[in-house]
């Protein structure tokens, strides 16, 4: 779906989760540039309220929506805010996202809420949206996963993020023929909050940003990027031992600041 398509009330209407920095900043960014109607989620109210100010200082065609997306009332909340100012919602953009960053998952007080925010919560953003695109027979829903989600690194975030593309792909395929499009976005390392521990080579998250973006031109069910990383998900298919090395002494080692044993 393209800008130019238009709405009811001429543009494209985009709910985007995580908005407020790394790779949702940077998706409202392109986005805006290439003229869809922005609707902000996350939790950060004064750094996304900055943000639609500064993509759109008249305010008419982004909106800031402070979101807990772990929260119901909070999201029926941001799906309501949608439909007051823009009438409808074309596309879902299920960015928002968590990981530990520090020490084994185990040993965390809360390590259930990278399944919450990563997995449950992208599930139940699209139960609020499907009814009007598939009744209107027209809509699109992207989701952020990971290249974690076909290379098992981290247990709980892997975890989310390959119940996320098997749901995307699942989702895909229930919707054959409805007119609502499901693509999945997965990326590898790059250059945002959740990475700023890691002391590995990364691309900013404009790579990924212009991936969605070409996902809603060109409607596709999985892209990787940066491109590099389709390789590694092969390799560790095709060869797993080298998997478990690569793993160990790059992503452990480099992402979390500790070898695989004490």
């Amino acid at each position: 779906m393209t800008a130019e398509q238009g709405t009811g009330r001429g543009r494209p209407v985009v709910v985007l989760t995580g908005a407020s920095s790394g790779i949702g900043r940077a998706t409202a960014h392109e986005l805006a540039a290439h003229g869809y109607a922005l609707v902000l989620a996350a939790r950060r109210e004064g750094e996304l309220a900055a943000l639609a100010r500064e993509l759109d200082p008249s305010g008419a065609r982004v909106l800031a929506v402070p979101t807990d997306v772990t929260d119901a009332a909070s999201r029926r909340a941001l799906v309501a805010a949608a439909h007051a100012q823009f009438g409808r919602i074309d596309i879902l953009i299920n960015n928002a996202g968590v990981t530990i960053e520090r020490g084994w998952w185990w040993d965390d007080p809360d390590p259930l809420r990278v399944l919450r925010v990563n997995l449950e919560s992208p599930v139940e953003m699209t139960r609020l949206v499907l009814p009007e695109m598939r009744a209107r027979g027209s809509g699109h829903v992207v989701n952020i996963g990971s290249v974690a989600g076909r290379v098992a690194t981290q247990g709980l975030y892997s975890a989310s993020k390959f119940g996320l593309r098997g749901f995307s792909l699942a989702l895909r395929r229930e919707l054959l023929g409805s007119g609502v499009e499901v693509s999945l976005v997965a990326p590898g390392f790059v250059k945002s909050e959740m990475t700023a521990g890691a002391r590995l080579p990364m691309p900013g998250p404009e790579v990924v940003a212009r991936a969605v973006a070409g996902v809603l031109l060109r409607p596709r069910r999985e892209v990787v990027v940066p491109r590099i990383y389709r390789l590694l998900a092969l390799l560790d298919a095709l060869w797993p031992g080298l998997g478990d090395v690569l793993v160990r002494r790059v992503v452990i080692a480099r992402r979390y600041g500790h070898s695989a044993r004490p």
